[in-house]
């Protein structure tokens, strides 16, 4: 609950409630990550919801989709609930979490009321008819962004909130070895593993990889849609996925698999297809793609490729390292 005389809380909370209205209070405000959810995007709408809640606005966390391997393990560690999987919310208030694009929120998104955001990606288009609360900054993870919204508010974070948050920042970072990684994240990550009772980051953010990488009774389909984004990018429709590893040993055996997968993906209207291939211990990506413009590796990051794919080294990042020189390239 709010700490008590808080003055910042008051502050924040007291024009969110008139704007809000008594009328809205049978229906809780919904938040909500993108598609394809990641451990970050479900634990940032977790506690967005209990941080709202708390605040005296009854909020719902939900889910475009179930959650993957590495987000159940993350759940039944720390004793949260599944958000329940909503794909209309016409008519609602949203808040949206790490995530800003159309084409990864709510299909009927327009027909709701946009409440707010809070991400840690470039900001992807989106228009309200109102003022909305903002919170964006370029971090690691948008469970940093959230964290920060309890200190702004001055509420103290559950432990089982803070656990799930701490393994959203160890996810999205790679246990700190993306380029997107900021000091930020770090100190938020040590703040949030006090809270929760977490002794060892290197050993969680092994046993989240482990969970992450088991790809066992899936297909290639499955594995390609795990954590894949659409991007609209200078009028070119592309999707970029990415599967997380130890090491690659797993699936090189799969690289033909997904590479179909990826054709079928792209007969949908994309212009072009990714996958990153990411190699946690080798801190690199074997990049493969199915595009329009076999060039792109060359034009984009001036790397020639091996028919359809690209090995790059220090390459981790999906919205800092590839997403960005696509943009250029994609003109």
């Amino acid at each position: 609950m709010p700490k008590k005389n808080n003055l910042v809380t008051l502050l924040l909370v007291l024009p969110t409630l008139a704007w809000c209205g008594v009328a809205h209070a049978e229906e809780p405000l919904l938040v909500v990550g993108h598609l394809n959810p990641d451990t970050d995007a479900i634990c940032s709408a977790i506690a967005v919801a209990d941080l709202k809640t708390a605040l005296g606005i009854p909020a719902q966390a939900i889910a475009q989709g179930p959650v993957n391997a590495e987000t159940r393990y993350v759940l039944e560690t720390f004793k949260l609930p599944q958000p329940p999987i909503v794909s209309r919310v016409a008519g609602r208030r949203v808040f949206l979490v790490d995530h800003t694009d159309y084409s990864q929120a709510p299909a009927d998104l327009k027909q709701a009321e946009l409440i707010g955001f809070a991400d840690h990606h470039k900001l992807g288009g989106l228009t309200s008819d109102r003022p909305v609360e903002a919170w964006a900054a370029p971090l690691g993870a948008a469970a940093t962004v959230v964290t920060r919204m309890y200190d702004s508010a001055g509420v103290d974070i559950p432990q089982g909130v803070a656990g799930c948050l701490l393994a959203a920042i160890l996810s999205d970072t790679v246990r700190f070895k993306s380029a997107t990684t900021t000091a930020d994240d770090k100190k938020a990550a040590d703040r949030l593993a006090r809270i929760a009772g977490v002794t060892d980051l290197d050993a969680m953010g092994r046993q989240l990889l482990e969970a992450k990488s088991d790809i066992r009774g899936k297909s290639p389909a499955e594995l390609l849609n795990g954590d894949l984004k659409t991007f609209a990018i200078n009028g070119h429709k592309v999707a970029i996925a990415q599967l997380e590893f130890a090491d690659l040993t797993l699936i090189r055996s799969m690289k033909d698999g997904l590479l179909e997968a990826m054709r079928e993906l792209k007969r949908d209207g994309y212009h072009s297809v990714f996958l990153m291939l990411t190699d946690v211990s080798a801190v690199a990506t074997e990049l493969l793609f199915v595009s329009d413009d076999p060039a792109i590796p060359l034009q984009a990051w001036g790397l020639k490729s091996e028919g359809d794919s690209v090995w790059m080294p220090g390459v981790m990042s999906r919205k800092s390292q590839i997403v960005p020189a696509l943009q250029k390239a994609l003109k």
